[in-house]
């Protein structure tokens, strides 16, 4: 069995088709509470969680070892609206938040999978789902990054080999 074909039928969207789409896209008007033409204004602390996390991935990477989704917690995974709402919910040094998103990676082998959703459970635009991938790797071409749009969330998958060519340094 390929790795990669588990992920297609374990994450499907619910998108009208999927293809490949640029990771950085023009201005847009404003939808819902997000100004999306906007880019975010991360805090302090949301800075310092994007470094740790891309740390946490670089290390586990370097040492062939395999980014898991934090192990299921009933007490904090609760049922939602749709299958991967609360996955990665759980504290772990793969996942975090900026402004109202919640991020969280996965991987094996050589596919690093980025789930982008709302911390509100919320629909969550394809360009929102952008916005937040262009803040985790600002430096990573969006021409390596492919794109799986959703309605309540976002998924990018990118090679490992890319973060290790340096595309995951933050300034």
């Amino acid at each position: 069995m390929v790795e990669g074909a588990r992920l297609e039928i374990a994450y499907t969207a619910t998108y009208r088709g999927f293809e490949s789409h640029p990771l950085r896209q023009p201005p847009i008007v404003m939808t819902s509470d997000v100004m999306l033409g906007q880019s975010l204004h991360p805090s302090a602390d949301e800075l310092r969680t994007r470094d740790a996390v891309l740390a946490a991935i670089l290390d586990s990477v370097e040492r062939e070892q395999r980014i898991s989704l934090p192990p299921f917690d009933p007490k904090v995974s609760i049922p939602g609206a749709f299958a991967l709402e609360t996955i990665g919910i759980e504290p772990n040094p793969f996942g975090g938040s900026v402004g109202i998103y919640r991020y969280q990676f996965e991987g094996e082998e050589d596919l690093l999978h980025l789930m982008v959703f709302r911390l509100d459970g919320g629909e969550l635009t394809p360009q929102e789902g952008q916005m937040v991938a262009a803040f985790l790797l600002p430096t990573v071409s969006p021409t390596q990054v492919w794109f799986k749009p959703g309605e309540f969330s976002q998924h990018f998958y990118l090679g490992h080999d890319i973060l290790l060519q340096g595309g995951s340094e933050v300034g």
